[in-house]
């Protein structure tokens, strides 16, 4: 696999986020350009190869697999609202215009008072028949979920994303709450994403493209599940971004708005035509990357040199 990538195009970028996210400031990939287009390989900085594999498998499908036509022509998505002080987290999706949010809360060290202060903000901008989720990444422990969620309640949530980590500790959370629980790293980092079902353990499943390993897994996973899906990114730029809303377009049903949306949260993009919501709503198009912008977010040569090395140890292990 290591030999097959040197006959494709292989550029690295470096955009800075609006906000710190994830713990990183910038966003980082290797767009690859194959004879179906273009992919992108963007795995967090500290993804093993045995994890980042599966982002390369999906990255190499959109260039050099045979990409299906869209389903739909639009799909609805929510604004996606990181840790931030209350009157940016309002101001954010008073932009988007979006009328669902998913506000991050519970990182760990981040005070309760400010997740409360920032869902009020974010409630107060929605208006009340607007849909407010929470993701907690798995920070918390079952105990402080039970008493998080009856607090938090009063906020009317769609659902919590991934509040605790495991799936045992999700099916009691499921048994003391009534707030509907999404699963997304029980999804994608377990070798049986479905088990949370099995388990009765999720009343949403977050699906994400790269994580996952690309569009037909998802949609695998999709037409196997007994609950609703959301499809949602990994941080992409739009070129990445394509396979999600791709993927969201091909399913049956969509109950829920997806959070395909994050492009918004970086400071620039590869492409003259980035996939940024309006109010609330992503056309599905597959935007090229441009080569005078591919030049200015290529960052300095140590870091371009780290990301391709990055890349071929996921295909080595792709191999």
């Amino acid at each position: 696999m290591t030999s097959a990538l040197e006959a494709l195009e292989l550029y690295p970028v470096r955009i800075p986020l609006r906000h710190r996210f994830r713990r990183v400031d910038h966003r980082e990939a290797v767009l690859i350009k194959g004879p179906s287009g273009w992919g992108e390989f963007s795995p967090f900085p500290d993804y093993p190869p045995a994890v980042t594999t599966r982002w390369l498998a999906a990255a190499l499908e959109l260039a050099c697999g045979k990409i299906p036509d869209p389903g739909r022509s639009t799909i609805p998505v929510n604004v996606t609202v990181p840790a931030v002080a209350p009157d940016t987290a309002a101001s954010l999706v008073v932009e988007s215009g979006a009328t669902t949010a998913k506000v991050k809360i519970g990182n760990p060290g981040d005070d309760e008072i400010d997740d409360d202060e920032r869902l009020s903000a974010v409630r107060d901008a929605l208006g009340a028949s607007g849909h407010l989720r929470i993701d907690v990444n798995a920070g918390w422990d079952l105990d402080t979920a039970s008493r998080r969620l009856e607090s938090l309640s009063r906020f009317n949530l769609q659902y919590a994303e991934q509040p605790v980590a495991t799936v045992e500790d999700m099916a009691e959370l499921r048994r003391r709450t009534e707030v509907p629980l999404a699963a997304d790293e029980l999804v994608r980092q377990d070798p049986h994403p479905l088990r949370v079902l099995e388990e009765g353990a999720a009343d949403v499943l977050i699906l994400k493209v790269q994580p996952m390993g690309g569009v037909e897994r998802v949609l695998d996973l999709a037409g196997r599940s007994t609950v609703p899906v959301v499809i949602s990114s990994a941080l992409e730029t739009s070129v990445g971004m394509y396979a999600g809303l791709l993927a969201a377009s091909l399913l049956d049903d969509l109950p829920y708005a997806c959070g395909l949306g994050t492009v918004a949260l970086i400071e620039g993009d590869p492409t003259l035509s980035p996939l940024i919501p309006n109010n609330g709503l992503l056309d599905v198009r597959r935007p090229e990357p441009d080569r005078d912008l591919l030049e200015r977010w290529r960052p300095e040569r140590t870091r371009s040199a780290e990301l391709l090395r990055k890349l071929r140890a996921a295909a080595e292990v792709l191999t």
